[in-house]
């Protein structure tokens, strides 16, 4: 092959309407995101961009509206306890699974409801 993939450049989610403040409440406030300027080619379409590190995540306006509950974005993390002792602080529901061998993890909804996983590798 003459090309080759280098990274996820971001992951987009969906909300309705109206939603960037909940977007900035719960990717920055309680995920601890910061905010990315939109392009001005962009802005009129509304939702919001976030940055974590290498993550990007951008929140598009999707009219009408339905969450992800199954598809999702996979999110590693390190000291998913403190993640989780975190979440609780905020209010935040999350479910514990243990169906995938070597990982804690745990899944949390947006609050648009899209689906979300945080994950933490055993051994690796």
């Amino acid at each position: 092959m003459l090309f080759s993939f280098k990274a996820i450049d971001h992951i987009q989610l969906a909300a309705p309407k109206g939603s960037e403040a909940r977007a900035r409440n719960f990717f920055t406030g309680i995920l601890g995101f910061i905010e990315l300027e939109k392009p001005d080619s962009l802005k009129q379409r509304g939702g919001v961009w976030f940055s974590k590190g290498k993550i990007q995540i951008h929140i598009g306006i999707e009219e009408p509206f339905y969450p992800s509950k199954k598809a999702h974005p996979a999110f590693e993390v390190k000291n998913i306890e403190e993640l989780k002792r975190h979440l609780k602080m905020n209010q935040v529901m999350f479910e514990e699974d243990i169906h995938l061998r070597n990982a804690h993890r745990i899944f949390v909804f947006d609050p648009f409801g899209n689906r979300l996983e945080f994950l933490e590798w055993q051994n690796k």
